[in-house]
Protein backbone atom coordinates (compact mmCIF):
# COMPACT_ATOMS: atom_id res chain seq x y z
CA UNK A 1 0.00 0.00 0.00
CA UNK A 2 1.38 3.21 -0.94
CA UNK A 3 2.28 5.89 1.65
CA UNK A 4 1.15 9.60 0.96
CA UNK A 5 3.58 12.07 1.03
CA UNK A 6 3.26 15.00 2.95
CA UNK A 7 3.76 18.00 1.02
CA UNK A 8 6.62 20.69 2.63
CA UNK A 9 3.78 23.73 2.76
CA UNK A 10 1.46 21.35 4.76
CA UNK A 11 4.49 20.17 7.01
CA UNK A 12 5.27 23.61 7.41
CA UNK A 13 1.57 24.72 8.44
CA UNK A 14 1.14 21.56 10.99
CA UNK A 15 4.75 22.92 12.61
CA UNK A 16 4.75 26.94 12.83
CA UNK A 17 1.41 27.64 11.57
CA UNK A 18 2.49 28.99 8.47
CA UNK A 19 2.80 27.30 4.91
CA UNK A 20 5.89 28.68 4.04
CA UNK A 21 9.28 29.83 5.18
CA UNK A 22 10.84 33.29 5.19
CA UNK A 23 14.29 34.21 5.12
CA UNK A 24 14.46 35.59 8.72
CA UNK A 25 12.90 32.39 9.67
CA UNK A 26 16.02 29.99 8.57
CA UNK A 27 18.15 32.73 9.48
CA UNK A 28 16.93 32.82 12.90
CA UNK A 29 17.43 28.74 13.46
CA UNK A 30 20.64 29.34 12.40
CA UNK A 31 21.72 31.42 14.91
CA UNK A 32 19.74 29.64 17.60
CA UNK A 33 17.61 26.68 17.02
CA UNK A 34 15.66 26.96 20.38
CA UNK A 35 15.18 30.80 19.56
CA UNK A 36 13.29 29.08 16.19
CA UNK A 37 11.43 27.27 18.30
CA UNK A 38 10.03 29.61 21.15
CA UNK A 39 9.42 32.39 18.00
CA UNK A 40 7.88 29.69 15.81
CA UNK A 41 6.84 26.85 17.26
CA UNK A 42 5.54 28.04 20.34
CA UNK A 43 5.02 31.25 18.91
CA UNK A 44 5.91 32.93 22.35
CA UNK A 45 5.45 37.06 22.71
CA UNK A 46 8.71 39.10 22.71
CA UNK A 47 9.22 39.97 25.95
CA UNK A 48 11.45 43.16 24.52
CA UNK A 49 12.06 44.91 21.10
CA UNK A 50 15.01 46.51 20.58
CA UNK A 51 14.95 50.66 19.72
CA UNK A 52 16.85 49.76 16.64
CA UNK A 53 14.48 47.31 15.08
CA UNK A 54 11.49 49.69 15.88
CA UNK A 55 13.70 52.78 14.65
CA UNK A 56 14.66 50.31 11.29
CA UNK A 57 11.02 49.68 10.84
CA UNK A 58 9.67 53.24 11.26
CA UNK A 59 12.55 54.35 8.88
CA UNK A 60 11.15 51.77 6.53
CA UNK A 61 7.44 53.13 6.57
CA UNK A 62 8.22 56.85 6.06
CA UNK A 63 10.63 55.33 2.75
CA UNK A 64 7.72 53.12 1.83
CA UNK A 65 5.58 56.23 2.27
CA UNK A 66 8.14 57.77 -0.51
CA UNK A 67 7.98 55.58 -2.54
CA UNK A 68 4.43 54.64 -2.92
CA UNK A 69 3.49 58.79 -3.80
CA UNK A 70 6.17 58.37 -7.14
CA UNK A 71 4.76 54.86 -7.71
CA UNK A 72 1.29 56.97 -7.75
CA UNK A 73 2.48 59.82 -9.92
CA UNK A 74 2.73 61.98 -7.21
CA UNK A 75 5.39 64.70 -5.88
CA UNK A 76 7.57 63.01 -3.56
CA UNK A 77 6.28 64.05 -0.28
CA UNK A 78 7.96 66.77 1.96
CA UNK A 79 9.91 66.04 5.15
CA UNK A 80 7.64 66.73 7.56
CA UNK A 81 5.24 63.91 6.02
CA UNK A 82 7.98 61.34 5.89
CA UNK A 83 8.37 62.29 10.05
CA UNK A 84 4.81 61.89 10.50
CA UNK A 85 4.72 58.20 9.07
CA UNK A 86 7.78 57.56 11.39
CA UNK A 87 6.52 58.95 14.42
CA UNK A 88 3.36 56.66 13.34
CA UNK A 89 5.10 53.57 13.04
CA UNK A 90 6.31 54.22 16.55
CA UNK A 91 3.28 54.54 18.18
CA UNK A 92 1.85 51.38 16.63
CA UNK A 93 4.65 49.94 18.86
CA UNK A 94 3.57 51.36 21.74
CA UNK A 95 2.14 48.20 23.52
CA UNK A 96 5.86 46.71 23.35
CA UNK A 97 8.58 47.15 25.66
CA UNK A 98 11.34 48.52 23.93
CA UNK A 99 14.87 48.33 25.06
CA UNK A 100 16.86 51.72 23.85
CA UNK A 101 21.11 51.80 24.24
CA UNK A 102 22.50 54.16 26.52
CA UNK A 103 21.87 57.79 26.64
CA UNK A 104 18.77 57.41 23.72
CA UNK A 105 15.45 57.66 23.92
CA UNK A 106 12.63 58.38 21.94
CA UNK A 107 13.20 62.03 21.26
CA UNK A 108 16.85 61.77 20.23
CA UNK A 109 15.97 59.21 17.99
CA UNK A 110 13.30 61.37 16.51
CA UNK A 111 16.27 63.41 15.49
CA UNK A 112 18.10 61.20 14.37
CA UNK A 113 14.86 60.42 12.24
CA UNK A 114 15.00 63.50 10.97
CA UNK A 115 18.83 63.78 9.90
CA UNK A 116 18.58 60.28 8.05
CA UNK A 117 14.99 60.89 6.16
CA UNK A 118 16.44 64.48 5.48
CA UNK A 119 19.53 62.62 3.74
CA UNK A 120 17.57 59.83 2.21
CA UNK A 121 15.02 62.31 0.29
CA UNK A 122 18.84 64.29 -1.04
CA UNK A 123 19.85 60.86 -2.29
CA UNK A 124 19.80 59.87 -6.03
CA UNK A 125 18.23 56.62 -4.35
CA UNK A 126 15.10 58.96 -3.73
CA UNK A 127 14.53 59.38 -7.32
CA UNK A 128 14.85 55.69 -9.00
CA UNK A 129 15.87 55.62 -12.46
CA UNK A 130 13.21 53.92 -14.21
CA UNK A 131 9.81 52.26 -13.20
CA UNK A 132 8.87 51.46 -9.74
CA UNK A 133 7.15 48.18 -9.62
CA UNK A 134 7.22 47.09 -6.03
CA UNK A 135 7.61 48.46 -2.23
CA UNK A 136 7.76 46.53 0.28
CA UNK A 137 6.54 43.81 -2.29
CA UNK A 138 5.46 40.44 -1.27
CA UNK A 139 6.99 37.16 -3.51
CA UNK A 140 6.73 33.47 -2.73
CA UNK A 141 7.68 30.45 -4.62
CA UNK A 142 9.59 27.36 -4.46
CA UNK A 143 13.16 27.72 -4.31
CA UNK A 144 13.84 23.90 -3.46
CA UNK A 145 11.26 20.73 -3.95
CA UNK A 146 13.18 19.57 -0.49
CA UNK A 147 11.58 22.54 1.09
CA UNK A 148 8.40 24.67 1.59
CA UNK A 149 7.92 27.48 -0.45
CA UNK A 150 10.38 30.94 0.29
CA UNK A 151 8.32 33.53 1.13
CA UNK A 152 10.65 37.05 0.19
CA UNK A 153 9.78 40.41 1.57
CA UNK A 154 11.27 43.27 -1.26
CA UNK A 155 12.24 46.69 -0.38
CA UNK A 156 12.23 48.15 -3.43
CA UNK A 157 11.93 46.81 -7.28
CA UNK A 158 12.68 49.44 -10.24
CA UNK A 159 13.09 48.39 -13.73
CA UNK A 160 15.35 50.35 -16.04
CA UNK A 161 16.16 50.36 -19.47
CA UNK A 162 18.48 47.51 -19.29
CA UNK A 163 17.95 45.41 -15.63
CA UNK A 164 16.01 45.25 -12.70
CA UNK A 165 16.98 46.35 -9.70
CA UNK A 166 16.07 45.09 -6.28
CA UNK A 167 17.31 47.05 -3.15
CA UNK A 168 17.28 46.65 0.29
CA UNK A 169 17.16 49.71 2.41
CA UNK A 170 19.59 49.21 5.69
CA UNK A 171 19.95 51.12 9.06
CA UNK A 172 23.31 51.13 10.21
CA UNK A 173 25.41 52.31 13.01
CA UNK A 174 28.59 53.19 10.09
CA UNK A 175 29.18 52.65 6.35
CA UNK A 176 29.66 49.43 5.20
CA UNK A 177 32.72 47.80 4.25
CA UNK A 178 32.95 45.32 1.00
CA UNK A 179 33.01 42.59 3.59
CA UNK A 180 29.85 43.90 5.32
CA UNK A 181 27.84 43.76 1.90
CA UNK A 182 29.32 39.89 1.18
CA UNK A 183 28.34 38.49 4.29
CA UNK A 184 24.63 40.00 4.16
CA UNK A 185 24.25 39.23 0.57
CA UNK A 186 22.48 35.59 0.87
CA UNK A 187 19.49 36.99 1.74
CA UNK A 188 19.00 39.47 -1.55
CA UNK A 189 20.69 36.13 -3.88
CA UNK A 190 17.82 34.08 -2.84
CA UNK A 191 15.22 36.80 -3.49
CA UNK A 192 16.79 37.29 -6.62
CA UNK A 193 15.19 33.77 -8.06
CA UNK A 194 11.72 34.94 -7.31
CA UNK A 195 12.16 38.32 -8.52
CA UNK A 196 13.47 37.49 -12.05
CA UNK A 197 9.94 36.17 -12.97
CA UNK A 198 8.96 39.93 -13.19
CA UNK A 199 10.88 40.75 -15.74
CA UNK A 200 12.23 37.50 -17.66
CA UNK A 201 15.65 37.74 -19.56
CA UNK A 202 15.91 41.34 -18.07
CA UNK A 203 19.01 41.21 -16.18
CA UNK A 204 18.85 41.08 -12.10
CA UNK A 205 20.83 43.63 -10.50
CA UNK A 206 21.05 43.34 -6.47
CA UNK A 207 22.06 46.30 -3.92
CA UNK A 208 21.90 47.43 -0.78
CA UNK A 209 20.72 50.81 0.12
CA UNK A 210 22.73 51.92 3.33
CA UNK A 211 22.06 55.10 5.75
CA UNK A 212 24.06 55.76 8.46
CA UNK A 213 22.68 56.81 12.05
CA UNK A 214 25.18 59.28 12.66
CA UNK A 215 25.36 62.94 13.64
CA UNK A 216 25.71 63.51 9.71
CA UNK A 217 24.19 60.72 7.81
CA UNK A 218 25.46 59.04 4.57
CA UNK A 219 24.05 56.79 2.14
CA UNK A 220 25.25 54.88 -0.53
CA UNK A 221 24.55 52.04 -2.71
CA UNK A 222 26.40 48.38 -2.76
CA UNK A 223 25.92 46.30 -5.30
CA UNK A 224 25.66 42.31 -4.65
CA UNK A 225 27.07 40.70 -7.36
CA UNK A 226 25.04 37.61 -8.10
CA UNK A 227 26.66 33.97 -8.03
CA UNK A 228 24.93 31.14 -9.16
CA UNK A 229 26.77 29.07 -7.11
CA UNK A 230 26.67 30.56 -4.42
CA UNK A 231 22.74 31.13 -4.48
CA UNK A 232 22.76 26.97 -4.95
CA UNK A 233 24.89 26.86 -2.01
CA UNK A 234 22.11 29.00 0.02
CA UNK A 235 19.78 26.82 -1.44
CA UNK A 236 21.52 23.38 -0.19
CA UNK A 237 21.48 25.60 2.91
CA UNK A 238 18.11 26.18 3.41
CA UNK A 239 17.05 22.58 2.73
CA UNK A 240 19.58 21.75 5.84
CA UNK A 241 17.94 23.74 8.10
CA UNK A 242 14.32 22.84 6.99
CA UNK A 243 15.09 18.82 7.49
CA UNK A 244 16.26 19.82 11.45
CA UNK A 245 13.55 21.90 12.00
CA UNK A 246 10.99 18.80 10.53
CA UNK A 247 12.96 16.30 12.96
CA UNK A 248 12.28 18.57 15.56
CA UNK A 249 16.15 19.28 16.52
CA UNK A 250 15.62 22.30 18.85
CA UNK A 251 18.64 22.81 21.01
CA UNK A 252 20.28 26.07 22.67
CA UNK A 253 23.58 27.81 20.78
CA UNK A 254 24.59 30.12 23.73
CA UNK A 255 26.23 33.48 22.36
CA UNK A 256 27.56 36.54 23.86
CA UNK A 257 26.68 38.68 20.75
CA UNK A 258 22.59 36.66 20.34
CA UNK A 259 22.07 35.64 24.15
CA UNK A 260 21.93 39.49 25.23
CA UNK A 261 19.53 40.45 23.07
CA UNK A 262 17.52 38.24 22.22
CA UNK A 263 13.65 38.40 23.79
CA UNK A 264 13.37 34.55 24.90
CA UNK A 265 15.97 34.71 28.06
CA UNK A 266 13.15 33.55 30.69
CA UNK A 267 11.84 30.57 28.80
CA UNK A 268 15.31 29.62 27.93
CA UNK A 269 16.38 29.84 31.46
CA UNK A 270 13.41 27.46 31.90
CA UNK A 271 13.93 24.95 28.94
CA UNK A 272 14.95 21.49 30.20
CA UNK A 273 14.72 19.64 26.07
Amino acid sequence: MSVAIRDPNQTAEALIGRDYLSYSAVNTYRQCPLRFYFRYVEQLPEEVVSSSLVFGGAIHSAAEHHFNELMAGNPAPDLDTLLAVYQDAWRDRERDQVRFCKNETIDTLGSLAERVLTTFQASDFAIPDGQVLGIEEELRGKISDETPELLARVDLIVEADDELVVTDLKTAKSRWSDKQVDSSADQLLLYSELVKELAPGKPVKLQFAVVTKAKTPVLTCHAAPIDSHRVARIKKTFEQVWQAIESGNFYPAPSPMNCATCPFQEPCRRWQG
